[in-house]
């Protein structure tokens, strides 16, 4: 979202440095009642109770008058701009106005689909297919050596089959951060390491010692420490984790059977160049 914030009064926001908690609430008031009109534009109570849930926390340490009373200033202060500005709005503003339109509504009902509450049994089915009916999955305790060159690399695979010792190697050698601690990367499971290296790492027999495998990083000498397999964790453990993803599956079924009923043409963005995003310049006027 656009920052709306940039024209608040300096003193407003120095403000917000030393004072105590604001008081509690109190329930009740009308939120359309009108706290100000500006040249016969209405700014209401919720117009301020809007403003004030977007600002940033450090507003909180405003005695109640102070916030109240700068935030009305703030809308009073937008209402004069805006109507000094409505009639010559630039299109890049229009625009802008567009968008964030389409994102609130959107946003609003993004939030209605996510939280959708998720019952146990559900839950429950959930967990057992994530984890209790799933396959083992193995994990890997490795270690490493990383040089620039195959040919480096291969001089140690040499080394260490003629009995030298790999740790003390990768804290000679090694130009990976894990080099002080004897190359050790310490357990991991499929989808940490990038899949060559990963592929070179269950390719392995514990004890064994790999030969040169290559990344985007260099070349690799890896020697397979120990395997294990992955605990399963508790449900507890796991629900809100759980809960987001269920959460998440319920907006992509939503929104998958919006789209299922709409019309949707994307025929007019043949011939665009995808790099025309960039040139801001068209939207000035």
């Amino acid at each position: 979202m656009f920052d709306r914030l940039t024209l608040l009064p300096a003193a407003f926001v120095a403000a917000a440095i030393g004072f105590g908690q604001p008081a509690p609430a109190q329930d009740g008031p009308d939120p359309d009642k009108v706290v100000a009109t500006v040249n016969g534009t209405e700014i209401k109570l919720a117009h301020m109770i809007a403003l004030r849930s977007s600002l940033p926390q450090q507003y909180s340490q405003l005695p109640p008058d102070v916030l109240f009373n700068g935030i009305l200033d703030q809308l009073i202060q937008q209402t004069l701009l805006m109507h000094a500005n409505e009639d010559d709005l630039s299109k890049r503003s229009k625009i802008m106005l567009e968008n964030e339109r389409r994102a609130i509504i959107a946003g609003e009902k993004i939030n209605e689909v996510m939280d959708t509450e998720i019952g146990e049994a559900e839950l429950q089915t959930a967990y057992e297919a994530k984890y209790v009916d799933a396959e083992d999955e193995t994990e890997y305790r490795a270690a490493h050596i990383l040089v620039e060159s195959e040919e480096k690399a291969q001089s140690l695979v040499d080394e260490l089959s003629e009995g030298a010792d790999f740790a003390a190697l990768a804290k000679e050698h090694s130009t990976g951060p894990s080099a002080a601690s004897g190359g050790d990367l310490g357990w991991f499971g499929e989808g940490v390491m990038v899949q060559s290296f990963f592929d070179a790492v269950a390719a392995l027999e514990p004890g064994e010692v790999s030969q040169p495998v290559r990344t985007e990083f260099g070349w690799h000498v890896i020697k397979l420490k120990e395997t294990r397999v992955k605990e399963r964790p508790e449900l507890a453990e796991v629900r809100e984790e759980l809960e987001t993803e269920l959460q998440q599956a319920a907006f992509d079924d939503y929104v998958a059977s919006l789209q299922a009923e709409a019309e949707i043409d994307r025929a007019g963005t043949e011939g665009i160049d995808p790099g025309t995003l960039n040139k801001t310049d068209l939207l000035e006027d």
